[in-house]
């Protein structure tokens, strides 16, 4: 018995310096297996060593080759594309590093029979950690000593507590909600539970959306397409003998640039940037730019119960006294236990002692507190008659009273949890009530909901957007807070307990609510979602959320949740704040609406840059050099796009974005290639200097684009007007004041007239295939066959809007 009770003290002790030191020889340490974010040299390579920066640098190597060195300003915006992007990203990473470095902390362990603190990764296996009530258990082991509850729902989604006593297993990631337990270490690093858990969503994919996909094939098929076409038109005037080397490597650069929407690529770049400055504003961290694009497209929105609809606190919902005992002295006897043990206060206790301080209740004197136990399922304060106040579940307060009030704790609500209030004679040694004890009333208590939820969730009804509640609660449970919540066909919901993640039943497809949900079926329900066409946004704070969140299209975690689930999501609500998603939507449709419009004048440049290039080897001169491309792409395509792209538009998004971009752009190209095809055979007709040829073929351009300017500035309101006028006025400096410069020629009186013709019907060309547009959507002939060349060089693009890549 002796040695006994000396072993068990020895294994209280924990354990000795050596041993520490032997166990991390070993390699038996709690090391930290989480997702991080990528390191600066990763993000400096991903937006450095890309095919648009290959092509764009030897653009400007040939230039540079020629010693015309202002035709090189292209590169500006190269670089500036290319600064943005970056500055975004390791903003985001060292946001979300920062969240790491807030919500870490030191653990209590017992080593040499001595207490002390260590840092989480210091933990070794078969330590002993001392937890308490509120604290995280930082790695998995087994109970040696003590008594508590643990909150699990971060790793398992069940919010009801469980009892831990000697020999029960603790996980990491879980809370004690009360009591205080010693446990010995029997898992670390990427052994612990909730460690396997992210392992299975470490693996990394670049990330994707419809307007990266998109952009991507754009360059690449002008990338495809230029190297022939600039090769042969550099060969094509090189061999006529009217150009020299500089010559015809400068107008074959013109050709490619005009090709390559290199502006677009900054435009996005800006935008997302902007939208994501936006909503740090709002508390919002966006970790993946093209989510704001995703969430604007999201048709379904997967809740979890906890953190998203309720606060994770409880609340007191109603208040009924027994027959012949007043509400007043009800509030009374129960604020009296809880005063009693306020220094042991659980999550219950909270609610209790809260409502109390609302209503103004004042406790009774008494003796001295008795606080929970989870043996005996109540706490209890000790009256100065010696008799005693109890707080507990009913059946274990009442006992064998029971039965004869079973219908008053039947009345209420399956999903309250309900406290009986009494008053006994006293309690024997085990804590328990003894002697007549007399009912005084029943307080219930529930979850309480976030603030602000029922307008947040009748926003997205609003906008079409389907709602899932996914959890791993009670069915019943989450059914009700979903009603009280406005979740519409909150009624339907399914045990998911029993479902198999490989062959989930038909009956899922028309639930709104799932409970009983393990980490695995609540990713199968996500992916069947998304097979099924939708675009699917999953929001999550617990370790059990990590799968679900990365199989989603757009995942959104909550700052106070676990580790994983912030490095694994691509938007962090960093107040925890439900409310804030429409905010978040409208600014992605703001984004995305306005960055379609604004697309339009980068692709009409690409597309009739790569038809002039065709024409001008068989008819030659190409009638640009590169810096009367930059006065074009300036005043017509960059300052506008940037100036429309930033204004408010909460439009619903409607249809692709090739199918948008390509029927506003499409008629713009058409018209400037037949004008400056016009151009170029009055050139020959009337022996235009190369130097004329490429002013009037400037101001045709510089017509049609503006046109296009008001088009898309339609209805016009007094900043777009303001627009029109500097785009206008920015050409006209051009091709006057800064003449020299933009290398214009002076018109005579005839070429005037001539160019004035081809300006207008340029124009009334223009405005006849813009009311026509739908013949250039994406379900036209020629919208189809575009979109299956570009799936070809992609392989595929995925489905429409769908974020896939997540961070390492």
């Amino acid at each position: 018995m002796e040695r006994d009770s000396r072993a068990a003290q020895g294994e209280r002790d924990g354990l000795t310096s050596a041993e520490v030191e032997e166990r991390r020889r070993a390699g038996l340490v709690n090391v930290d297996v989480l997702a991080r974010t990528k390191s600066v040299p990763q993000i400096l390579a991903d937006h450095i060593l890309t095919l648009f920066n290959a092509v764009n640098l030897a653009l400007a190597v040939l230039v540079w080759t020629t010693g015309q060195y202002r035709n090189m300003l292209f590169v500006g915006v190269v670089l500036s594309n290319l600064v943005v992007g970056t500055f975004q990203e390791i903003r985001a990473k060292r946001l979300v590093d920062a969240l790491s470095i807030v919500t870490a902390s030191r653990v209590r362990v017992r080593r040499d029979g001595r207490e002390r603190e260590v840092a989480l990764d210091e933990l070794v296996r078969d330590d002993l950690v001392l937890v308490s009530r509120g604290d995280q258990v930082p790695a998995d082991g087994t109970v040696v000593f003590g008594i508590a509850t643990a909150n699990e729902d971060l790793l398992t989604g069940e919010s009801a507590p469980v009892e831990k006593v000697a020999g029960s297993e603790l996980l990491s990631g879980s809370y004690l909600d009360s009591g205080s337990v010693e446990y010995r270490v029997t898992r670390v690093g990427a052994e612990g539970y909730a460690a396997r858990i992210s392992s299975e969503a470490k693996r990394w994919r670049p990330p994707t959306s419809e307007i990266s996909d998109t952009l991507s094939s754009i360059i690449r098929l002008a990338t495809y397409a230029l190297i022939p076409l600039g090769l042969g038109l550099f060969l094509r005037l090189l061999l006529s003998g009217r150009y020299d080397y500089d010559g015809a490597v400068l107008q074959a650069v013109a050709a490619v640039v005009g090709m390559i929407p290199q502006g677009l690529v900054l435009l996005t770049s800006g935008v997302m940037a902007i939208a994501t400055t936006r909503l740090a504003r709002r508390k919002v961290l966006v970790q993946q730019s093209y989510c704001v694009e995703t969430l604007a497209r999201v048709d379904v929105l997967c809740l979890d119960k906890t953190g998203t609809l309720t606060s994770g606190r409880m609340e007191v919902s109603s208040v009924v006294p027994c027959e012949g005992v007043e509400a007043e002295d009800l509030e009374a006897a129960c604020e009296t236990v809880m005063e009693a043990n306020r220094s042991d206060a659980n999550e219950t206790a909270r609610a209790l002692l809260a409502h109390a301080d609302s209503e103004g209740v004042r406790p009774l004197s008494f003796v001295r507190g008795i606080p929970f136990s989870s043996a005996t399922k109540l706490s209890a304060a000790v009256l100065p008659d010696g008799g005693c106040l109890v707080v507990g579940a009913p059946q274990f307060v009442l006992r064998d009273q029971l039965e004869a009030i079973r219908g008053e704790v039947d009345a209420f609500e399956a999903v309250e949890r309900v406290l009986c209030v009494a008053r006994a004679d006293g309690l024997d040694a085990m804590g328990v009530p003894e002697g007549v004890v007399v009912p005084l009333g029943f307080v219930a208590l529930r979850d309480q909901m976030r603030e602000n939820v029922r307008e947040t969730v009748a926003f997205f009804s609003s906008q079409a957007v389907s709602l899932r509640v996914i959890s791993g609660d009670d069915p019943r449970t989450v059914s009700a807070i979903a009603a009280r919540a406005g979740i519409p066909g909150a009624d339907r919901a399914v045990d998911a307990s029993r479902l198999d993640p490989g062959a989930l039943p038909n009956e899922v497809d028309d639930a709104v609510v799932f409970g009983r949900v393990t980490p695995q079926v609540k990713r199968a329900l996500v992916a069947r979602l998304r097979a099924r066409g939708h675009v699917v946004a999953m929001t999550g704070d617990g370790v059990n959320d990590v799968l679900a969140l990365r199989e989603s299209d757009c995942a959104i975690a909550m700052a106070s949740g676990s580790a994983a689930t912030r490095n694994v999501a691509d938007i962090v609500l960093a107040d925890n704040d439900f409310a804030r998603m429409p905010e978040v939507v409208a600014e992605g449709r703001r984004s995305i609406n306005n960055l379609q419009r604004s697309a339009a004048l980068f692709l009409t440049k690409t597309v009739y840059s790569a038809v002039l290039a065709l024409i001008s080897i068989l008819i030659p001169p190409y009638p640009f050099i590169p810096i009367q491309m930059s006065l074009i792409s300036s005043a017509v395509i960059g300052v506008p796009s940037f100036v429309l792209a930033l204004e408010p538009n909460h439009d619903r998004l409607r249809g692709t974005f090739l199918g948008n971009v390509l029927s506003r752009s499409m008629p713009a190209s058409a018209a400037i290639a037949c004008g400056l095809l016009a151009a170029m055979v009055m050139a020959r007709a009337f022996d235009w200097s190369d130097a004329l040829l490429s002013t009037v073929s400037m101001i045709v351009m510089a017509a049609v684009g503006i046109a296009l300017i008001e088009r898309l500035s339609r209805p016009l309101t007094p900043l777009r007007v303001v627009l029109l006028a500097f785009s206008t006025s920015y050409v006209l400096l051009g091709v006057t004041v800064f003449r020299d410069f933009f290398r214009v020629a002076p018109m005579d009186y005839i070429t005037g007239i001539v160019c004035a013709v081809t300006v207008a019907c340029a124009i009334i060309l223009f405005e006849f295939l813009y009311a026509k547009r739908e013949l250039w959507s994406e379900e036209s002939p020629f919208g189809r066959a575009l979109s299956r060349g570009m799936e070809m060089l992609d392989g595929s693009r995925g489905n429409a809007g769908g974020v896939r890549g997540r961070r390492s």
